[in-house]
């Protein structure tokens, strides 16, 4: 008999996780000033590139980018006195296996109160590795309207791109091993930080 959807998914979860037998390190490569920092500088090149916030919106992508683009939008406003509108995208039915992983998929749960066309658009992710996510949320975003031009924002940039895009705003460029980790804790427990886990 033919596995259900839900085993699955369930088994192609297990293939993410370490195995037990792989010694690890771990180290904060970004703690929460270089974070803070790093937002201020990548709030400061969007309004430079932009002129400004009349046209502009940032939008999320869900998870890493949502609450990174809430932070930029505070600093913007530190300048502007006023934020761009904030929206996210749920790229999980725009993902290159939706098509066999979830039979007919739909528009995810995405929320963009605001008309995207003719507009700014600064994605932004925490996170910035094959590029297979950005690709996802553009065709999530192009659903939503058409803007004047999309711009791509993103904490840490680590490499190991399968698609040709590059980010037009970056916090940080990392050197990370392909089997290595970059976890981005953003409003999670403890404080901000970027950790790095790799093979010993």
């Amino acid at each position: 008999m033919e596995a259900s959807l839900s085993d699955r998914l369930e088994a192609r979860t297990v293939f993410s996780h370490t195995p037990p037998n792989v010694a690890r390190t771990q180290k904060v490569v970004l703690d929460a000033d270089a974070i803070q920092r790093s937002v201020r500088r990548i709030a400061v090149a969007i309004l430079e590139a932009t002129s400004g916030i009349d046209d502009l919106t940032l939008i999320g992508i869900r998870r890493g980018g949502v609450p990174l683009s809430a932070r930029i939008s505070e600093e913007i406003s530190k300048v502007e006195g006023r934020s761009p509108p904030v929206g996210t995208v749920d790229i999980s039915l725009y993902r290159d296996d939706a098509a066999t992983a979830l039979p007919n998929p739909k528009i995810g749960p995405s929320d963009i109160p605001f008309d995207v066309s003719g507009r700014h658009v600064v994605l932004v992710d925490d996170v910035l590795h094959t590029g297979r996510t950005v690709r996802a949320a553009i065709e999530c975003l192009q659903d939503h309207g058409r803007p004047a031009r999309v711009w791509l924002a993103a904490l840490c940039d680590r490499g190991g791109r399968e698609l040709p895009i590059a980010p037009d705003f970056v916090g940080r460029t990392l050197e990370v091993d392909p089997a290595g980790r970059l976890d981005v804790w953003i409003d999670a427990a403890g404080p901000d930080r970027v950790v790095l886990t790799e093979d010993e």
